[in-house]
């Protein structure tokens, strides 16, 4: 089954993406997965979950343990970048890991490029709350398919009338 946001997001899939049940994906925790179709290899995808944040946890200490969720799956994993970005009103963290990962048996030098939008609550404003968008993809491909996932994630905005 799948998890539920903390805060309602509304959001537009780029062209050729298609949703996924993330209960089929191995992706414990997952809200949302949409996946774009190819023939062969690893196949990209986009996954969507959140949380609400304790009191003084940063975007940053999220992040932290999130490289180190995935370093306990796939040993390895390389932080290549990340930056603050947003405003102090909607704070944003970008990251991107390098890791080795299995998928149909093969191993594959996957790209994971993760974003963190800070929120807050509209029902009870005193709780923080944390989305992460994640894009994975081999390798080879990530270029060819993160601006796809940047129209993604331009397109994400807190879901007021309850469309989610």
């Amino acid at each position: 089954m799948p998890a539920t946001l903390p805060v309602p997001i509304a959001f537009h899939l780029p062209e050729g993406w298609e949703p996924a049940a993330p209960e089929e994906g191995d992706a414990p925790g997952v809200a949302f997965a949409a996946v774009l179709p190819q023939s062969e290899g690893f196949t990209s995808n986009i996954t969507v979950d959140g949380m609400y944040l304790s009191d003084g946890a940063t975007l940053a200490d999220i992040a932290d343990a999130s490289v180190e969720r995935l370093r306990e799956m796939a040993g390895s994993v390389v932080l290549a970048d990340r930056r603050e970005v947003g405003s102090a009103e909607a704070p944003a963290l970008t990251q991107r890991l390098t890791f080795s990962g299995s998928a149909g048996g093969l191993r594959h030098d996957l790209v994971q490029s993760q974003v963190y939008l800070g929120l807050v609550d509209v029902t009870d404003p005193s709780r923080r709350a944390v989305v992460r968008l994640a894009l994975t993809a081999d390798a080879d491909r990530h270029d060819d398919v993160v601006g796809d996932f940047q129209e993604f994630v331009r397109s994400v905005r807190p879901d007021t009338e309850g469309r989610a």
